[in-house]
C-alpha cells in the first residue's frame, strides 16, 4: 500500500501491482489508519513545494510521524523513517553513531529524528535511514543535484563557493531503495542507517561537470554572495556533508552497487530538458 495525494501518483502505484491510500501529509487520520493497517511502514515523503521554507515541511514531517507512530504503537512492527546526513556536524565523517547537531543547514530534520527513534520505548520497531544531499539517478528531479543545474542555466554558470573544497556524500537512489528494504526487513528498534555510497565528492568536481555539460563557464563564488546566487541552497552548497556507511554495512550487510555521482551526471536524463 502507497500515499498518494494525486491522481497520477495513483495510477503509478497501481501500475507497480501495489494498492493505494488516497491523501496527503496533512492528513494525519489517514495516515494513523495506513498505519495500523500495515505489516511496516517506509517513510520517505517531505514536502519539497516550498524549499523556502524548510521549518514549516519540517514541522509537517515531525507530525507524519507522529500519526504513523500512532497507528504502529504496541505493534511491534517496523517503521522507517527518513533522516539527513546534513544534520550532522561538519568538519569531519559522520558515523551512524553520531548525534545531530543543532548548528548545520539539516538541523530541521533533527526533531523528525529524534522523534521517531523515541517510538521504540512504545512498541515500534523504529530506524531512521540518514540520506545526503546527493541522492542520484535517473527521475531525480527533486533533489539537491538537480537544484545546481537549475541555478546554472539560470545565471549562466556553474559556481561553486570558495574553493570548492567542501564535500557532499552521495548514493544512488537503487541503493538507497534497497537499504529501505533491508532496514524494513531486519533493522532492530532504534536503529540508526547511513545511505551513503560516497563519503564526499569535492563540490567543485560536480560543478565541473555541470559546467561542462551545460556548456557553462565554471566559476568560484565568496561567501557573502553565495545567498544571492544560489538563494535556498546556499547554506547546503557551502558545507561539508560527508558521512561513512561502515556500520551500515557490517550490521546490514548493504553494498552499494550503483553509479557513482560523477558518472551518473555523464548520462542524459539530468540534461535532457
Amino acid at each position: 500500500m502507497g500515499l498518494a495525494r494525486s491522481e497520477e501518483a495513483a495510477q503509478s502505484l497501481a501500475q507497480a501491482g501495489a494498492s493505494v491510500l488516497r491523501g496527503s501529509l496533512e492528513d494525519l487520520e489517514c495516515l494513523r489508519k495506513g498505519g495500523e493497517e500495515s505489516d511496516g511502514v517506509i517513510h520517505t515523503a517531505f514536502n519539497h513545494d516550498d524549499l523556502s521554507n524548510m521549518e514549516g515541511a519540517a514541522l509537517t514531517d515531525l507530525r507524519v510521524v507522529q500519526a504513523l507512530g500512532e497507528g504502529l504503537a504496541g505493534t511491534g512492527r517496523p517503521l522507517v523513517v527518513t533522516s539527513v546526513i546534513a544534520h550532522l556536524a561538519p568538519g569531519r565523517i559522520g558515523t551512524e553513531e553520531d548525534a545531530p547537531d543543532v548548528n548545520t543547514a539539516g538541523k530541521h530534520r533533527i526533531a523528525s529524528e529524534q522523534e521517531a527513534l523515541s517510538l521504540a520505548v512504545g512498541g515500534v520497531c523504529v530506524s531512521a535511514l540518514r540520506l545526503p544531499p546527493a541522492v542520484h539517478g535517473d527521475d531525480d528531479r527533486i533533489g539537491f543535484v538537480p537544484a545546481l543545474i537549475r541555478v546554472a542555466r539560470r545565471t549562466g554558470v556553474s559556481a561553486y563557493v570558495g574553493e570548492g573544497s567542501n564535500r557532499w556524500a552521495a548514493v544512488h537512489r537503487r541503493d538507497a531503495a534497497r537499504l529501505y528494504r533491508l532496514a524494513l526487513e531486519a533493522a532492530p528498534a532504534g536503529s540508526i542507517f547511513h545511505a551513503v555510497g560516497e563519503e564526499g565528492i569535492p563540490i567543485h568536481e560536480i560543478a565541473d561537470v555541470i559546467g561542462r555539460r551545460l556548456d557553462l563557464p565554471v566559476i568560484s563564488k565568496p561567501t557573502e554572495a553565495a545567498s544571492g546566487h544560489f538563494g535556498w541552497l546556499a547554506h547546503f552548497a557551502s558545507q561539508n556533508i560527508q558521512a561513512s556507511s561502515k556500520l551500515t554495512q557490517e550490521r546490514l550487510g548493504w553494498q552499494p552497487k550503483h553509479a557513482d555521482l560523477l558518472l551518473d551526471l555523464e548520462g542524459e536524463y539530468y540534461f535532457k530538458n
